[in-house]
């Protein structure tokens, strides 16, 4: 194909079934990670905050579909989903819900590293450190599966 050729004209490889034994790891460490995160008193809410905080920021639509399911099914509400983007300029996330989004903020912009001495302090002060651990595995996992998805081009589905 030449350089010419439209981005949207090229098939993409749907790499977690071409490497169905890597896409597995990864869905091990994820599950690993979740037990990890409730182990640190983490709950789920809190744990989807991050994955679709994270996924905003890298643009991932696929994980974007499936972390607000999955975040309106263990209870959180509309009115936050539809903040979350926004969450420093609202009063609706608890501090420890805040400082796990701004750590995860960080992990997925490491070259910020202003921005990541801040969160990490922040994080500090109201974190425990397995929960600091914790929420940097999360975001490290979430980042993970937004690449895999936005370089599949993993389709958004309307629902039925």
């Amino acid at each position: 194909m030449s350089s010419l050729t439209p981005k949207s004209a090229v098939r993409r490889i749907f790499i977690d079934k071409q490497s169905p034994k890597a896409h597995h790891a990864l869905v091990q460490t994820s599950e690993a990670v979740r037990a990890v995160a409730a182990e640190a008193g983490l709950d789920r809410t809190a744990v989807e905050l991050i994955n679709l905080r994270v996924s905003q920021i890298n643009g991932c639509a696929y994980c974007l579909d499936v972390h607000t399911r999955a975040a309106l099914r263990a209870g959180e509400t509309t009115q936050r989903l539809g903040v979350l983007a926004a969450w420093r300029d609202t009063q609706l996330f608890t501090p420890t819900q805040r400082a796990a989004l701004a750590l995860a903020e960080a992990t997925t912009q490491p070259a910020d590293t202003a921005a990541q001495e801040s969160a990490y302090a922040t994080a500090r002060e109201v974190l425990t450190d397995d929960q600091i651990s914790a929420v940097i595995w999360v975001a490290v996992t979430i980042n993970a599966f937004n690449r895999v998805s936005i370089m599949s081009k993993h389709p958004v589905r309307a629902e039925r």
